[in-house]
């Protein structure tokens, strides 16, 4: 029978806190004093975020964030007004059309301009999960390929990614994607900002972005 969205939202919940609860195989261990999880979307706007470019953002009529593609199918960006540098985050993300997107952290957006790293999100085969660093290196590092079964693409999945100094993780759906030591990324703090890639035909629908300062 057809699943309501508040049962709905009750799964999303529950799989979010199993992901806390989740041992970090291979990841720097939480320093001591770190804060309880806020939740960074409302489910009702977008206060404390800000929209960069001309894609649409907008919050639907079932309490979910949606991101698809504008006239100008440019670049786009929904960026936290604060910064994080050592933090553990965690979101739902369902792919409706294509779903090329990205999380990126330590981050700074001037109009569709973005530097920084990205946890990918991207079409099945294209390595959700991996690390990209916008306008400089390139591929930092990618998900094994055996782990790129783990997207479901068209369905809801569970990304976290935790940054500690010059340490990132990533996990999809509970399973660790990479583990990657850069001491760049260490060096520099900035916004959390959700992407939608340009070329038209894309919408991503989020919720339950969770985050904790480590």
């Amino acid at each position: 029978m057809p699943i309501s969205s508040h049962h709905r939202i009750l799964c999303g919940a529950l799989i979010t806190a199993l992901c806390w609860a989740l041992p970090l195989s291979g990841s720097a261990q939480a320093p001591a004093g770190e804060s309880s999880p806020i939740s960074l979307f409302n489910g009702r706007n977008l206060d404390g975020w800000e929209v960069y470019g001309t894609e649409k953002w907008f919050v639907d009529t079932d309490g979910t964030l949606v991101c698809e593609s504008g006239p100008d199918q440019q670049y786009g960006y929904l960026a936290t007004r604060d910064s994080y540098r050592d933090f553990d985050l965690t979101l739902e993300f369902k792919q409706e059309a294509n779903g090329n997107s990205g999380v990126f952290f330590h981050a700074s957006v001037k109009g569709t301009t973005v530097s920084g790293w990205q946890a990918e999100i991207a079409p099945p085969g294209m390595h959700t999960g991996g690390i990209y660093e916008s306008y400089g290196r390139g591929w930092l590092i990618m998900p094994d390929s055996a782990k790129e079964k783990m997207l479901k693409m068209g369905q809801w999945n569970t990304l976290r990614v935790r940054v500690v100094k010059d340490t990132v993780d990533t996990w999809l759906n509970g399973v660790p994607m990479v583990h990657l030591v850069d001491a760049k990324i260490g060096s520099r703090t900035g916004q959390i900002a959700l992407q939608i890639h340009a070329g038209g035909g894309i919408r991503v629908r989020w919720n339950h972005i969770t985050l904790r300062k480590l």
